[in-house]
């Protein structure tokens, strides 16, 4: 399998600035690229006879006119250049397939970064250092974890910190025994999880514990003279403020997200409409810094590595308007009713309890339909055992 590695760099001054440069040939390139593409898709419409724009032509048509042209880019590693239009070809592909939206121009300062494949010994790692093309040897803050064959090297800014996220090609993640069979996860605004057995796992709210210093590191930038020495250390300050942010939530999203995956062999939760239930603007603030999308793809692909199953609820499953206990449906739950009562069978229940529970129910069924380990009715047994048929009634389950 894949794995990607992001290591935190301690580069020197000269390195930091070559790492700038090198970020502005990559988004140079790309830009270039982009630019060409649409030029020669433009072309075609009036001589459809014009071969078709492709990133491997676009690189060879690079390769031919930088040494009178740009002649810098030849003070960074060539990788920076190919790299960048080779990831402009697999953004059109992308779009192509209905899997990402159309390539727009990079912007200078916003996500400046450049790769490397290590197809003949490109890039190498020795214990808590790594050494790249052109610049030598750089120190990183931790080795790589995970033994294996190192694909692609991505050497990436945030804030003022550089790092290095290193794809390896490994064996290292093994499945585990999952000491118990199945929970339900549900997200939500005060705690960032609830699950089935009654436990919360909160969430750090760093978002919401920072914003009076965000709010004055905006002030502070907006009072600062554009092109201003003071205005590029408030830039500065306030990235640092974000990059701050993200780790946290990273952090608790991380550790939430490789318990559940180690513990539990199925797990249930829901498609959640982010978007939509963004659009509440009292709840807006905390919905979006509980990173639900990222902690369900975390997730998703920790399940895999470890060997568990995770069952994704339909968008439309009321799993906070159904009785846990006895499964009838409420017509209207608003919003503000933090507590559950079920007016059938009596329950009272706290709102997002019931509705993890409702998503353990799913996640249990849907193992038990799926593996032809349930039966229902009086039906004579065939004496040969048919073959188990995924069945999806009300999720999906991605291994």
């Amino acid at each position: 399998m894949l794995i990607a590695h992001c290591i935190a760099l301690d580069p020197t001054d000269r390195q930091r600035t070559y790492f700038a440069r090198a970020s502005g040939a990559a988004r140079f390139s790309y830009n270039w690229a982009l630019g060409e593409w649409k030029r020669q898709v433009a072309a075609r419409k009036d001589d459809p006879g014009l071969p078709a724009p492709s990133d491997a032509s676009l690189r060879r048509q690079l390769n031919a006119l930088k040494r009178e042209q740009f002649p810098w880019m030849f003070d960074v590693t060539k990788c920076a250049a190919q790299e960048a239009i080779i990831d402009l070809g697999a953004a059109f592909r992308a779009f192509f397939e209905k899997r990402g939206k159309y390539p727009r121009f990079k912007k200078r300062g916003v996500h400046d970064s450049f790769c490397a494949a290590n197809e003949a010994g490109t890039f190498r790692v020795e214990g808590r250092r790594i050494k790249l093309p052109v610049i030598g040897w750089v120190r990183m803050r931790e080795a790589v974890r995970f033994a294996g064959k190192l694909k692609r090297l991505t050497v990436s800014r945030e804030a003022d910190r550089w790092f290095a996220s290193v794809m390896v090609e490994t064996d290292d993640v093994k499945p585990v025994l999952q000491p118990q069979a199945v929970v339900g996860v549900d997200l939500g605004v005060t705690t960032l999880a609830m699950l089935s057995q009654g436990e919360p796992i909160p969430g750090p709210k760093a978002h919401k514990i920072l914003l009076k210093r965000l709010r004055r590191s905006n002030k502070a930038l907006a009072r600062k003279r554009k092109g201003s020495a003071n205005r590029r250390k408030a830039k500065a300050k306030l990235a640092g403020l974000h990059a701050r942010i993200g780790n946290i939530r990273r952090d608790a999203t991380h550790k939430a997200t490789t318990m559940l995956a180690k513990t539990y062999r199925r797990i249930g939760i829901e498609n959640l409409n982010v978007r939509g239930m963004a659009r509440n603007r009292r709840l807006a603030r905390s919905i979006m810094d509980g990173g639900f999308f990222e902690f369900r793809r975390q997730l998703e692909y920790k399940a895999r590595f470890y060997g568990a199953a995770v069952v994704v609820a339909d968008r439309w499953f009321p799993s906070s308007k159904t009785c846990s206990c006895c499964g009838s449906v409420k017509i209207e739950l608003a919003l503000s009713q933090r507590m559950f009562k079920c007016d059938d069978c009596g329950l009272e229940i706290s709102r997002d309890l019931n509705a993890a529970r409702n998503l353990e129910h799913l996640a249990a069924s849907f193992a038990a339909s799926a593996c032809g380990e349930a039966r229902s009715g009086a039906g004579r047994r065939p004496r040969v055992k048919r073959a188990s048929v995924k069945q999806e009634p009300d999720g999906k389950a991605a291994a």
